[in-house]
């Protein structure tokens, strides 16, 4: 028999759609197999991924050996000369203000736990990565407190006022709000690299960010960056390999207690340690990830734009682009969303419903990078 929080925690398994269908298509083995536009993958970069570590990394006693929690570790040391060189945040990041974790979903978990109590609130604009619901609440317990933003002005100064009528709708249920998270580069309002000059475009400006933080100073509230996707251009999401970065100590400190539970593994150390000193592969990769980027959005707005399909445009990071699908729902409501995504699934294409919280039914988010083949296929089906 489970604790009351074990059942609890269950039944997270049964909210519908709740997680996405595993790809099934093989061009040759299985031509009707399912296409997944739902997972947040670079997959024609993946080769290149494994072809290197195949080829360059070496594994030492070291790599099978407990991982040391210590910062003169050489990750952390590879984590901030590569964010320093890409990012170029005002102030340098130095190896201390580096926690290395065993993926963004744990770093989330630590934060509920470091940042607030069972019931407390972390806020967010939606729509936005739909799993915050979990990696804050399923064992920290910790609330999300959704801010309705339109898709076109998320990323406007205007978005604070929506923050503020959250804020404050919370506060009357008598929901203590710790903290606001902001996905930078978004997710799922994402991407055009055909212009993009940095490491990844950026979606929101230093002028709404600003404001944000002005917001959380008035309101005494943490701001955390989800930057995950700043970092999933190296594919390579199964190394569950993730940072909390803050020059705060006393929260790199609590998060530290808690890597016993959620330190990544001495492997996946040894094989993120030797790519990001690799400068050479790294800037070479970094191009080749955004060519194969600029081209699959070519085609996929191509497409989409001769089928007349809207689209959120003008986005700057990410994989992904934001679809309108309502004009295709019989009536504007949840049921309807999921009929229609279960109609695309028996027709071989999974898109996630739901997925992103949006207060409009009939938007889905639609991974784009795929080998040409494929998201031409998914596209036509």
């Amino acid at each position: 028999m489970l604790s009351s929080r074990g059942e609890k925690k269950a039944k997270s398994f049964d909210i519908p759609w709740r997680f996405a269908v595993a790809p099934t298509y093989d061009k040759e083995a299985n031509p009707d197999g399912i296409i997944c536009f739902g997972m947040a993958e670079h997959g024609p970069v993946r080769a290149d991924i494994a072809e290197y570590i195949n080829n360059n990394v070496k594994f030492t006693t070291n790599s099978v050996c407990y991982p040391s929690m210590s910062t003169s570790n050489p990750l952390p040391a590879a984590v901030s000369s590569h964010l320093n060189k890409y990012f170029k945040p005002l102030i340098p990041i130095t190896p201390e203000m580096v926690v290395k974790v065993n993926g963004c979903s744990a770093a989330g978990n630590m934060l509920s736990f470091a940042l607030a109590e069972p019931g407390d609130a972390v806020l967010v604009s939606r729509p936005v990565y739909g799993r915050f619901e979990l990696d804050y609440g399923v064992q920290g317990g910790v609330e999300i407190v959704y801010a309705d933003t339109d898709v076109n002005e998320a990323f406007g100064t205007a978005c604070v006022q929506r923050y503020e009528e959250a804020l404050e709708k919370a506060r009357e249920r008598g929901v203590r709000v710790r903290a606001l998270v902001v996905v930078n580069p978004h997710n799922p309002v994402g991407m055009n690299t055909l212009n993009s000059t940095s490491f990844v475009g950026r979606c929101y400006p230093p002028e709404t960010l600003v404001e944000i933080m002005k917001f959380c100073n008035r309101h005494k509230l943490h701001l955390i960056s989800d930057e995950i996707y700043a970092f999933k251009d190296f594919a390579s999401g199964g190394l569950h390999l993730g940072f909390i970065i803050s020059r705060n100590f006393e929260l790199r400190r609590a998060c530290s207690a808690m890597l016993r539970f959620h330190s990544p593994s001495s492997a996946a150390e040894t094989i993120g340690t030797a790519i990001l000193q690799d400068e050479d592969f790294v800037s070479r990769f970094i191009e080749r990830s955004r060519r194969d980027l600029a081209h699959s959005y070519s085609i996929a707005t191509s497409i989409l734009d001769q089928e007349g399909i809207n689209y959120v445009k003008g986005g700057n990071a990410g994989f992904f682009l934001y679809i309108e699908l309502s004009p295709y729902l019989s009536l504007p409501n949840q049921e309807h969303e999921f009929a229609l995504a279960q109609r695309l699934l028996d027709n071989g294409l999974f898109l996630h419903p739901g997925e992103e919280h949006c207060k409009e039914p009939g938007w889905f988010r639609l991974v784009f990078s795929h080998d040409e083949h494929i998201l031409r296929e998914g596209l036509r089906r």
